[in-house]
């Protein structure tokens, strides 16, 4: 039996509640600031991990602006990319993601909690109504948002990041936006391999790169420049 599976058996019984809460405070989400649905959200992942012995390691919180909103740029390797970064990044933040997947039980009161969004992986017109909504936010509000710019994820990937897709960082030249590159390693473990048991991923924030950096430069040569420093974090942490 699989992580993910033994996961959802063992807490069934907390899936229901969470699922449940998430649908009565949605029916007026103006009664809940989005700082109390973000604590919400933590606290399931939170309990969900310590049932599992999931531990998430982060480093370079420090490094995150300290002022206004940004996008954090992962690499993608599973389902439990999001509910990683939740673990270790205070403040609110959401995630934009497959619209084809945003319907399912969980994961769309997930979604729903943190005010997040989604669009068709091959729907350019919604990325950009997406883009251009981000924009707005992360601009008059501040927010924080976890968008993966390889858009998908392979089965037990091993920690190989796959080609990062330009288009993706249209959002941060709309929104003139620090990117934070963000390097998961392990994260496929949990829920996205064959491995069975207690795991132990990682997060590494790495140095943002603010508008003034990549105002000049085409979204190839970003994306690039982000894949990069990526990889080169993994290989340092495996090689360590």
């Amino acid at each position: 039996m699989s992580n993910y599976i033994r996961t959802i058996l063992i807490n069934l019984h907390r899936i229901i509640y969470y699922v449940v809460l998430t649908r009565i405070w949605m029916r007026h989400p103006e009664r809940h600031s989005l700082a109390e649905r973000y604590k919400i959200a933590r606290e399931m992942v939170d309990k969900m991990n310590r049932s599992m012995g999931y531990k998430t390691i982060a480093y370079g919180q420090d490094k995150l602006p300290k002022e206004g909103g940004y996008i954090m740029y992962p690499n993608h390797q599973g389902k439990y990319d999001v509910p990683g970064i939740f673990s270790v990044h205070d403040e609110p933040c959401s995630f934009i993601m497959d619209e084809a997947k945003a319907h399912i039980i969980l994961v769309a009161e997930f979604l729903m909690l943190v005010d997040g969004k989604s669009f068709g992986l091959t729907d350019a017109r919604g990325a950009i109504r997406v883009f251009q909504e981000m924009a707005k936010e992360i601009q008059e509000q501040g927010r924080k948002f976890i968008l993966f710019p390889e858009g998908g994820y392979k089965e037990n990937n091993q920690n190989v990041v796959e080609a990062f897709k330009a288009g993706s960082f249209k959002a941060a030249q709309m929104a003139k936006a620090p990117i934070v590159p963000v390097a998961l390693v392990d994260s496929y473990k949990v829920y996205n391999s064959p491995h069975k048991g207690p795991v132990t991923t990682y997060v590494y924030y790495l140095d943002p790169i603010y508008y003034d950096e990549y105002k000049g430069m085409k979204t190839k040569e970003i994306a690039s420049m982000v894949e990069n420093r990526i990889k080169d974090k993994i290989k340092e942490h495996l090689s360590a």
